[in-house]
């Protein structure tokens, strides 16, 4: 697993973020943005991911766009993501964009080392995962979601669907007692990523660093 990495490598708080060929375009930037809105050391792993609809993925359902389906490779990729995050003595906080964001949320329901989710645009159309999220109960407590204001402006019927899926998440998750923020952003999925990251990875730790 090939990871880039930012920021003061003793820092007690951590962030993972899985990323592909475009974020890590703008992972500097993201970087940047995150020390601007918050003042203390932190260190931010970027895992590079290989088969995004593969290895982010939490089980296997058809394509819904393009001809690629998504595949069941989630377990194996946060198996890999865990082994980052020996140091028990450190905060660790997970977040990632589209795709990663679902990952990051789902990868809170299978272990307690995340203190916090960062969860930027995060795919919530995915078929089966609202149902996942109201059978089972998440182990992080601080919760960060963002969408665009015209990623549900779309055509395509399932990815329409993100805006409402996001809005049942939020309202789950402060139902079961989770610091969450629902935050809309101008735009549709493609803007800002990297600034979109920072927000939500600032608001996490800040939220949980007063």
């Amino acid at each position: 697993m090939k990871t880039r990495e930012f920021g003061n490598t003793d820092a007690d708080i951590v962030l993972i973020q899985p990323v592909d060929d475009h974020d890590l375009e703008g992972i500097e930037n993201e970087f940047a943005a995150i020390t601007n809105k918050y003042d203390k050391q932190f260190r931010l792993i970027a895992v590079k991911i290989g088969d995004w609809n593969n290895d982010l993925s939490p089980w296997e359902a058809p394509a819904v766009f393009g001809k690629e389906n998504f595949g069941s490779g989630a377990s194996e990729t946060l198996d890999k993501v865990l082994e980052l995050c020996g140091d028990r003595s450190k905060t660790y906080y997970i977040g990632g964009y589209s795709l990663a964001g679902l990952f990051a949320l789902w990868a809170a329901y299978q272990t307690d080392v995340f203190d916090g989710v960062a969860a930027a645009s995060p795919s919530m159309w995915f078929p089966g995962f609202a149902e996942y999220m109201k059978k089972n109960e998440i182990s992080a407590d601080t919760v960060y979601l963002s969408l665009g204001d015209r990623e549900e402006k779309v055509r395509n019927s399932i990815m329409a669907t993100v805006g409402d899926r996001i809005r049942e998440a939020h309202v789950l998750l402060n139902e079961r007692g989770v610091n969450s923020i629902l935050e809309w952003n101008e735009g549709n999925h493609f803007k800002d990523a990297d600034l979109r990251m920072a927000k939500a990875f600032a608001w996490v730790i800040n939220s949980r660093n007063i």
